[in-house]
């Protein structure tokens, strides 16, 4: 459970079209999800699993989590501790996997020209509001709806269904 909404970190910037199976790539599909941490997007950038910190802000360009709907990349992200994903579009399959464990998720188009690896960002789930304190500059994303904001919360689907949401309560 988290009432965490804005974050903020150490960007790390991917491109465009990155599938699920350069998030997990197969040799690492049987292992816990601390495990698969230590190997996500090696084959994108080997110093990611390495260095990545708790908090760090992972941005990409359109289409991320592409091809398969290997539920396993969204859980694999989330066991590196980062704290926010930043697309220009994700998958709709990869958008529902990651909503669906609490790993909070933000389209904002025109974000990948916004950020460079290493830039310090601000990102407001909430409000959808993306900054970049390393340039000064922002854009506005997405906000998430109140139900997804909720589930981020709750830390995820599971959560959220055995806690007392006003999402399920029974009409009067």
């Amino acid at each position: 459970m988290t009432d965490k909404l804005i974050f903020e970190g150490a960007c790390w910037k991917f491109g465009h079209n990155i599938p699920t199976d350069m998030i997990t790539p197969a040799h690492i599909m049987f292992k816990t999800a601390n495990e698969m941490a230590k190997f996500v997007l090696e084959t994108v950038n080997p110093d990611f699993p390495k260095k990545v910190q708790p908090g760090d802000i992972l941005v990409a360009g359109r289409n991320f989590g592409c091809s398969s709907g290997r539920a396993l990349a969204a859980k694999a992200l989330k066991a590196t501790a980062i704290g926010v994903v930043v697309a220009e579009m994700f998958s709709r399959t990869f958008y529902r996997n990651g909503a669906e464990i609490g790993l909070p998720l933000l389209e904002a188009a025109g974000v990948h020209d916004l950020v460079e690896t290493g830039d310090r960002l601000r990102v407001d789930i909430a409000t959808g509001l993306v900054e970049n304190l390393t340039s000064g500059r922002s854009l506005q994303g997405k906000p998430l709806p109140q139900f997804l904001l909720e589930m981020v919360r709750a830390g995820g689907l599971i959560p959220l269904l055995n806690s007392n949401s006003k999402f399920f309560e029974a009409p009067v």
